[in-house]
């Protein structure tokens, strides 16, 4: 038996799960391998590459002389994370399926498929890392700046951690190529994945439109004067530049427009020219808090970021009825209802609540 243990790696055919299998194997540890298809529909327009990817996975792990399972977890998905992504945008929200999809699927229904299996714990190719500290594991962000992933996986808990590995939190993703190049693996020059987690790249509001019904309204500016029409709130989220079409003759600014809000009760769109104050809020309410470790002491003066990509923001955070208000050193653009806010303290994840409204005081 293997004293380091047996670790069962999510093997998504990309490039990083790849080199996490190839790291753990360096490491010394017994290692499987695991193929999650998590979207069952036809996908006649090539969006989706479930299959070129399960091949392109069966290449890496015999490469590596790993064994590879494979199994379908489209009903969890479905039930667990896609059903919740399309109430949300019912409501005129802007969920993020990444989140959930860790949460729900990668870290609950894969672990606990491959504790069956035998295995000691999972890996996947996140950029994070986990450390320990008074025996409470500590998620923090991964040394790559670039590619830091600890957003998306706030909403991970102490046991979820404690059998779970990042081989990648280390190192950047240029290592992480030149390692897969170095041992001739297939997905070396692989485009990085993009898009809904599971699903891929789409027209999103396209995409939507085959699972939620029109609902046309107006597009109006600050002053409520009628633009154009929209084809349903659900289908565009605030800050939103591209697909709105609003081209010349509807101001005298040349300068590009934005989603600053959407108006629920009366279904309008409303749309502002660049850089416009009503695209800025400096406070949030949330709910749905959820803390990595032992829960700190409030008022807590911290980093926060309200997207992914975002450079960690001052913040403190207050108590606000059964949740939390956010409140920012600086104002915040495309504060968005429904995507999460993820608190820092310098590097350490602590963890993350939904976004519910923002603040106008």
């Amino acid at each position: 038996m293997n004293k380091l243990g047996k670790i069962i790696v999510g093997l998504s055919g990309g490039v990083d799960s790849s080199v996490a299998a190839l790291m753990l194997l360096e490491q010394g540890y017994e290692v499987e391998a695991l193929f999650m298809k998590n979207w069952d529909e036809d996908d006649k327009d090539g969006h989706c590459t479930a299959e070129q990817d399960l091949s392109d996975a069966q290449k890496v792990a015999d490469k590596l002389g790993i064994k590879l399972h494979s199994i379908n977890f489209s009903a969890d998905y479905w039930e667990d994370v896609f059903e919740h992504f399309l109430q949300e945008h019912k409501k005129g929200r802007t969920p993020n399926p990444d989140v959930l999809c860790n949460q729900k699927i990668k870290f609950k229904v894969f672990l606990e498929h491959a504790l069956s299996l035998g295995a000691d714990k999972i890996a996947t190719g996140h950029y994070a890392r986990i450390t320990q500290d008074n025996g409470e594991y500590q998620l923090r962000a991964g040394l790559d700046d670039s590619k830091d992933q600890s957003y998306f996986l706030h909403l991970l808990n102490q046991n979820q951690l404690s059998k779970s590995l990042f081989p990648l939190g280390e190192i950047s993703k240029t290592d992480v190529r030149a390692l897969a190049k170095k041992h001739d693996l297939i997905t070396a020059d692989k485009k990085d994945s993009t898009g809904i987690c599971f699903i891929g790249e789409r027209n999103f509001s396209q995409f939507l439109q085959t699972y939620l019904p029109k609902q046309p309204g107006n597009i109006v500016d600050e002053h409520g004067n009628f633009i154009k029409h929209h084809q349903g709130l659900a289908f565009y989220t605030i800050g939103q530049r591209k697909g709105l079409e609003i081209g010349g003759g509807f101001s005298d600014s040349p300068e590009p427009w934005f989603v600053a809000d959407k108006h629920i009760d009366t279904n309008e769109l409303l749309v502002v020219q660049g850089n416009h104050p009503l695209l800025y809020h400096q406070t949030l309410a949330t709910s749905n808090l959820h803390w990595i470790g032992t829960p700190p002491n409030l008022p807590l003066d911290c980093q926060a970021k309200i997207r992914y990509r975002q450079a960690s923001q001052n913040c403190q955070v207050i108590s606000y009825g059964d949740s939390l208000k956010v409140i920012f050193e600086l104002p915040q653009r495309a504060i968005t209802p429904g995507q999460s806010v993820v608190f820092y303290q310098a590097d350490i994840c602590l963890g993350g609540a939904i976004i519910e409204q923002r603040n106008y005081e």
